[in-house]
């Protein structure tokens, strides 16, 4: 008798099912985010629903016992530092990013890491045959016997090889290629992906195995499938930077094991992606010498304080509307700081096109980098070079007022070891930036002192 098919509608965002279409989610209030999928009755009966292999017991939490020693280092140092220290036994993480940014070879750099250090290490791909990935890894180094290969897509069979094998790590590429034979519908589908991630999420912490997946992204950036993934795993990274440019930045968006503050700077080579130990240095590679529109500022990366450079370029339009343009920064944060500039201290750039970037290709949000896009914007605008021992930071206010910042003498700091001279900080922090050797901090209350000691 053939099975009886159903169609159901699913939310993308966060997987709330439906007999029928709605426009609204009542559940995430997102507007048209339902697809249709045919599932037939047997979907009921969902793997994730079985009994897990270990019996759970009810036990006093003051008997719970945790070492932080229980993380397992990688090897390397910057994903250790996003991971919160290491990878915890038992957790799932997810990995997202863009095709070709190097999702695979970081993960593959992380099993030889692991596998030479005796850590049993199973690679589960269903994208990519042995052969590629042998041809792959032979560019990385070479493996030992604790390095294991699967190609394959069947869930069921994947969750047999874990059982079976027992291994510490498993690395699974990607999960919109896994599919369970209980879901009628396609690979990659909300159905298949929530079922399957359920299951790794059920082995992982029945068997003590930490698992990585690797999960494909939308033209948005987010990660494809029901927003409930993200809620399911440990940790979420993101892997960033332009796909034919040579940094990559790793990024923690959830992590209930560690801060989500810190990143990881890679650089893509031949053989794979190398750690850049010292960000800051590498960010300030190349700076141009009395060029105007140039200064550098400090952002906070958790705990790493990370230099960059700003530049601007400020220019009489050659049309009616002026046209603006932010490469790293916000646009509209951009337009506000113009403003400001415009109502406080009189600089009329109204009939001016305005292009900020931030070098390196990064994306900062924090505000402490106002007082840098503010500076830069107006030794363009001015034709005024900055000295390159200068370093700048402070959030601006709508009154024109620059506003402290958090972590100020890390900062000085660290602008201190790379042989700047002079930091123009918050007049809030001056008293304790002072206190840094090596380096003069000046104190400005708005953006008007700023300029005036400046430009």
């Amino acid at each position: 008798m053939p099975k009886k098919m159903t169609t159901v509608f699913f939310c993308s965002e966060c997987g709330y099912e439906s007999s029928k279409w709605m426009g609204q989610c009542p559940a995430c209030k997102s507007w048209n985010t339902f697809t249709e999928e045919n599932i037939s009755k047997q979907t009921a009966k969902s793997t994730a629903g079985k009994k897990s292999a270990l019996a759970s017991e009810v036990v006093k939490l003051s008997e719970v016992s945790v070492r932080e020693n229980d993380r397992l280092e990688t090897g390397i140092e910057e994903l250790d530092r996003v991971l919160g220290g290491g990878i915890v036994p038992g957790s799932l993480t997810l990995v997202g990013g863009d095709p070709g940014i190097g999702k695979s070879t970081l993960l593959l750099q992380v099993c030889h890491k692991l596998s030479s250090k005796g850590v049993s290490v199973l690679y589960v791909s269903g994208e990519e045959s042995k052969i590629q990935i042998k041809l792959r890894a032979d560019r990385i180094g070479a493996f030992g016997d604790n390095m294991s290969l699967l190609c394959e897509t069947d869930l069921d069979l994947i969750s047999d090889t874990i059982s079976k094998n027992k291994p510490s790590v498993v690395v699974i590429d990607s999960i919109q290629t896994m599919y369970s034979e209980s879901i009628s519908s396609a690979p990659g589908s909300v159905s298949q992906v929530r079922e399957t991630t359920a299951v790794l999420l059920q082995l992982a912490k029945g068997m003590g195995i930490s698992i990585f997946i690797v999960g494909h992204v939308t033209k948005d950036g987010a990660v494809a499938g029901p927003r409930v993934l993200e809620h399911m795993v440990d940790t979420v990274l993101y892997f960033e930077g332009e796909r034919h440019a040579m940094y990559r930045v790793l990024r923690g968006v959830k992590n209930r094991f560690g801060s989500t503050d810190e990143i990881g700077v890679f650089e893509m080579h031949r053989e794979g992606l190398t750690e850049v130990k010292n960000p800051s240095e590498y960010m300030l590679d190349g700076r141009p010498e009395d060029a105007s529109g140039s200064v550098v500022t400090c952002s906070m990366e958790g705990t790493r304080p990370l230099l960059f450079e700003i530049q601007a370029l400020v220019c009489r339009t050659n049309f009616g509307m002026p046209r603006r343009q932010a490469g790293g920064c916000d646009y509209n944060r951009v337009n506000l700081l113009m403003a400001v500039l415009e109502k406080r201290c009189g600089l009329k750039m109204g009939d001016c096109d305005a292009y900020v970037n931030i070098t390196g290709g990064m994306k900062i949000s924090e505000p402490a980098i106002d007082l840098g896009i503010v500076l830069a914007v107006v030794s363009s605008f001015r034709n005024k070079a900055i000295s390159p021992k200068l370093i700048a930071f402070g959030e601006v206010g709508l009154s024109g007022e620059v506003r402290s910042v958090s972590m100020a003498k890390q900062r000085v700091t660290e602008a201190a070891k790379l042989g700047f001279e002079v930091c123009i900080v918050p007049a809030s922090c001056a008293a304790e930036c002072k206190k840094v050797e090596g380096i003069e901090v000046i104190g400005v209350a708005n953006v008007t002192d700023a300029i005036d000691k400046v430009c």
